[in-house]
């Protein structure tokens, strides 16, 4: 699973922009999908998409899409759009995607920028450079950031039970302690966008598949091979809509962008 190095430096790669919108995000507890949450007059999606279009690298995007999304097509975006139709899960989505770009005639030596829906506010500069870094790299590229906030690993103490037990930290008869502090000083927040190589991301996602791996995010798919993706520093600014509070945030950050 490798790109001869000499072939990176003397090519322009294509690169095909997906922005993976299938999901209902249940954390954000709200009854539409997430994405179609409105701030600042658009939603989520369509501001998403404006980011991609920010850059001179991206003239189209793919979105991936429930099959029973009947709002996407009816939006209007600041990119020409095409569709594929996701998975239950993230990486199913991200492998419809991955395919569609694959039977369109695209290289494997070509880039794919995977964006996430619910990153609204992600700068042009930071698309860029991602973008930039993966074209020097075999494998790919990632945004993310140095985490700044002291981590605590947790423990779950049941009163009933006077006794740590594995019951879930939700729970009404139980709490979250403190066990320790973890070190911060190799800790990266990851984000999107995350741009890899066409046949490498089909290789290590077919290796998902085969294996049943519970991956988060594609450059953890690779990890799993142990090869190497390049993190590339992101603005604080390119949050994820997760929970409520997010959107207040968001949408200033939204408004000080325009």
């Amino acid at each position: 699973m490798s790109i001869n190095q000499n072939h990176l430096m003397n090519t322009i790669p294509n690169i095909h922009a997906m922005i993976v919108a299938a999901g209902r995000g249940s954390r954000f507890g709200a009854s539409i999908a997430k994405q179609y949450t409105i701030l600042q007059g658009q939603t989520l999606l369509q501001h998403s998409v404006a980011r991609l279009a920010s850059s001179a690298y991206i003239d189209k995007c793919l979105l991936i899409i429930a099959a029973d999304d009947s709002t996407a097509q009816t939006l209007d975006f600041a990119l020409p759009i095409y569709y594929a139709i996701g998975g239950t899960e993230r990486w199913q989505s991200v492998q419809a995607g991955v395919e569609a770009i694959s039977h369109s005639g695209a290289d494997d030596s070509d880039l794919v920028l995977i964006h996430d829906a619910a990153r609204p506010a992600v700068p042009s500069n930071d698309i860029n450079q991602v973008i930039e870094a993966a074209m020097s790299e075999p494998y790919g590229a990632i945004l993310a950031t140095p985490v700044a906030d002291t981590l605590k690993e947790s423990y779950v103490y049941s009163n009933a039970q006077s006794e740590l037990v594995n019951t879930s930290i939700n729970s009404s008869s139980s709490h979250s302690y403190a066990k320790r502090t973890i070190d911060r000083s190799n800790m990266w927040q990851a984000q999107t966008p995350q741009v890899f190589r066409l046949g490498e991301l089909q290789q290590v996602l077919a290796h998902v598949a085969k294996h049943q791996l519970d991956i988060t995010d594609e450059a953890s798919a690779f990890e799993h091979l142990n090869l190497p993706i390049r993190l590339v520093t992101g603005s604080r600014q390119n949050i994820k809509l997760t929970y409520p509070d997010d959107a207040t945030l968001l949408a200033a950050i939204l408004n000080a962008q325009s």
